[in-house]
């Protein structure tokens, strides 16, 4: 609903385990900013209701969304994982851009 700067975003994400050990995603924390400078953190425990456990080479999938109030934005994150050599870790999610053929203005 552009005319009431309402916007809704789809994103997929894949997270593969490229190390040699067993690895547990536990939570995540995401950090959105809209073109308007509108900011939304979400920090969570799992992903979409999963703490999963991937084996060397293994891969997990999810798709969620997330509002803007603006046809364009940006998303960057963590997830918090563990195993058992290394113990808790972060995987950084770098910056990638919500954009779409409405985005009046790119911010990135």
């Amino acid at each position: 609903m552009p005319e009431k700067h309402k916007f809704a975003w789809a994103y997929h994400v894949t997270i593969k385990n490229c190390g040699e050990e067993e690895v547990q995603i536990l939570s995540r924390h995401w950090k959105i900013m809209d073109s308007s400078g509108g900011k939304q953190e979400i920090v969570g425990d799992g992903l979409v209701g999963e703490k999963p456990i991937l084996g060397p080479d293994e891969s997990f999938e999810y798709t969620s969304g997330t509002p803007l109030k603006s046809p364009s934005g940006f998303m960057s994150g963590l997830f918090h994982a563990i195993s058992c050599n290394h113990g808790r870790f972060n995987i950084e999610v770098p910056p990638f851009a919500l954009d779409g053929p409405m985005s009046y203005q790119n911010i990135h």
